[in-house]
């Protein structure tokens, strides 16, 4: 298959759009003569006329009207495929490892503001409860819980976590005695260790005797206790940071003002990499985000 030369086409669809030489001629930045001599190339390769020249305009001729619309959707088609490798060729990526819950619970509803700040950059969250070896370059950067510390990792601490009795206000729950006749929610941890949140160390203290620690019902993912918690079926100890909204809706309450703290959050990155300006510019967003946080929680 044999085209015409490529500047004869973009001449002629110039002219066939504008209907006429001059405007096609400023368009592409080159004179009118070469203009008209792009489109008699294009004329002689053809075979046939494609304009009816005129004193003070040009007409497509039959031949002209069937080439324009061909030659306009083509040029079309070739910009936006241009555009869009030129796109991701620039696109600016950064994948950031976290907890489920912690991305549903707070990273998720903030990230709106991130994309408003950062729009060049497209951000994929990697959403595991096993921690992913930052070395591996499988993920840029990682929010991580636990006490630390990170060898060889640049660590940016977020807040501590703190842990506290929530539940339906429809149960009543009052005093230490209503909390030890309720059903209490529990949470399975991956790695339990001396600082992990649980109703035995929450009643100790805190001086609640007579709590039946053992029963109930026990979660993998504390957004499922949260909602069990929500459904009135039991207490849970939980994060009144994960359950912010849910505690400002009123669907939960937090009885006691006794807390329990947990390890913090960190966000974590090797500090190097091709992409580090995106890695910064998350950690600088994460900051702000941190610095608004009503209390250090």
């Amino acid at each position: 298959m044999s085209l015409p030369p490529l500047a004869a086409l973009r001449a002629f669809e110039a002219a066939a759009r504008h209907q006429s030489f001059k405007k096609a001629a400023g368009e592409i930045a080159v004179t009118p003569t070469a203009i008209s001599h792009q489109i008699r190339l294009l004329e002689e390769a053809l075979g046939v006329r494609l304009f009816d020249r005129k004193p003070r305009q040009v007409v497509l001729t039959q031949a002209g009207q069937e080439l324009y619309p061909v030659l306009r959707d083509g040029f079309v088609s070739f910009a936006n495929a241009v555009d869009a490798i030129r796109r991701r060729k620039t696109a600016r990526g950064l994948t950031v490892s976290v907890l489920p819950s912690f991305a549903a619970k707070w990273l998720l509803p903030r990230l709106p503001d991130f994309q408003k700040r950062h729009p060049d950059i497209h951000l994929r969250l990697h959403t595991s409860a096993a921690a992913v070896d930052l070395a591996s370059g499988v993920v840029d950067a990682a929010i991580r819980y636990g006490r630390g510390p990170y060898p060889g990792l640049v660590a940016q601490t977020m807040f501590r976590e703190t842990f506290a009795p929530l539940c339906s206000p429809m149960l009543g729950i009052q005093s230490g005695d209503d909390l030890c006749n309720a059903t209490l929610l529990h949470l399975d941890w991956l790695s339990p260790d001396d600082v992990t949140p649980t109703w035995e160390r929450w009643a100790a203290a805190n001086g609640i005797k007579g709590l039946k620690t053992s029963g109930g019902i026990s979660f993998s993912d504390d957004t499922h206790a949260i909602q069990a918690a929500i459904a009135g079926q039991g207490v849970v100890l939980a994060s009144p940071a994960m359950a912010r909204d849910e505690l400002d809706a009123g669907l939960l309450i937090m009885p006691f003002d006794q807390h329990l703290d947990g390890h913090q959050y960190h966000f974590l990155h090797t500090g190097r990499g091709t992409n580090r300006a995106e890695v910064d510019a998350f950690a600088d967003w994460i900051s702000n985000q941190v610095a608004q946080l009503p209390t250090a929680s």
